[in-house]
């Protein structure tokens, strides 16, 4: 499950540059992101620990971005967070990989939706004015966006007459996964959230989904309990090692 559900959101959330090295994913987007910008450990390692971890630090430095390693239960090697911690990495943005499945989901799209396949000048912009998402950024956000190639969905959500609410789902494999939901902070607690969820859930069930899968992030109250009442249930954690 955890491996599985890694590869995924690897694919639904892409860098701008990919490095393979020793069953390792490093990963690059000039700092956008941690999805975006870290090491991945899924798979079988060969190499010795000291020597791989000092590469992708050599890497990361090059690209002036701080080395950052994702970390779950299924990482190789084994000892690869306490190793880093030994290192000084500090452990950030401890974050629950949620599942459910959706075979007895009955909801369709809501005409209040917004839906398309394709990315938008308008999405963008509503979502940036909403997450806060700073110019200099902006740019490198619509490459990764640009760059999903599993099918996908940007839907938004709209109330007195200004989007109020947005998010990205990503199709692969009979999975639907939901990425940057977000609310205007302004209708916040209002139902905007979960209407842009249920859409999202709702096309992706249209189109032979049969789970959905989400990543958010424990000091995320309010998400969580959302979550929790659609019906969503933890899988496995993880967390990232940043090196200070």
């Amino acid at each position: 499950m955890i491996t599985t559900i890694e590869e995924l959101s690897l694919n639904a959330w892409p860098s701008l540059q990919t490095l393979l090295y020793d069953g390792w994913t490093i990963r690059f987007a000039e700092g956008y992101t941690r999805r975006s910008n870290s090491v991945s450990a899924l798979y079988t390692s060969t190499l010795d620990l000291d020597e791989k971890i000092r590469f992708c630090e050599n890497m990361y430095q090059d690209k002036k971005i701080n080395p950052v390693f994702k970390i779950t239960s299924k990482v190789f090697p084994t000892n690869l967070d306490e190793k880093l911690l030994a290192n000084g990495y500090r452990k950030d943005a401890l974050t629950s990989v949620q599942v459910m499945g959706l075979k007895s989901m009955n909801e369709q799209v809501s005409r209040e939706a917004n839906l398309q396949e394709n990315l938008s000048e308008e999405w963008l912009d509503d979502f940036c004015r909403m997450s806060a998402t700073t110019e200099a950024h902006r740019k490198t956000l619509r490459q990764i966006l640009v760059n999903i190639i599993p099918r996908h969905c940007f839907v938004s959500f709209k109330a007195y007459d200004r989007v109020v609410a947005c998010g990205l789902g990503v199709l692969q494999s009979g999975h639907i996964g939901l990425f940057d939901i977000v609310t205007d902070k302004d209708f916040r607690n209002r139902g905007y959230g979960w209407q842009v969820v249920k859409n999202i859930l709702a096309w992706g069930r249209q189109n032979h989904a049969e789970k959905a899968y989400l990543q958010v992030m424990l000091n995320n109250t309010p998400a969580l309990h959302l979550y929790s009442k659609i019906g969503f249930m933890e899988k496995y954690q993880y967390w990232y090692r940043v090196k200070s």
